[in-house]
């Protein structure tokens, strides 16, 4: 007894039968297709997902690189515009005669009438003091 046994059941051959059985194969035919759909449609999304994320990501870093490059050209811009204010300074005390006269005595060693200039080295300084 240790067999299963089968039972030969006869199924009865109406057309309601018929069309139960028509119908029960069109709905797994539906459910298969409807798996089908929604299966592509997630792919899909994942697809559409992965794109949108990787492009975020990209165009922060992007973004982000952009934004040190600003901070790095606004300091340079600073610097740059100490510098403008420096030269334009320059060129107000170069077109003094007073300041160029003063300039030409200190760099150069040009003296006025009766002036006598002494040139002290740098390095006797520094052993002096100490």
């Amino acid at each position: 007894m240790s067999s299963v046994r089968e039972k030969n059941i006869a199924k009865i051959q109406s057309t309601y039968i018929h069309q139960q059985e028509i119908a029960e194969i069109a709905s797994a035919r539906k459910r298969k297709l409807l798996f089908r759909r929604l299966s592509l449609f997630l792919m899909f999304a994942a697809l559409m997902s992965y794109l949108m994320i990787t492009s975020f990501i990209s165009q922060s870093s992007a973004l982000e690189k952009k934004v040190v490059q600003k901070r790095q050209l606004d300091h340079e811009l600073s610097e740059l515009k100490k510098q403008q204010e420096i030269l334009k300074e320059d060129i107000v005390k170069l077109n003094d005669d007073d300041y160029l006269a003063k300039l030409a005595r200190k760099e150069y060693f040009f003296s006025e009438n009766g002036e006598i200039i002494f040139n002290i080295p740098e390095e006797s300084k520094g052993k002096n003091t100490q």
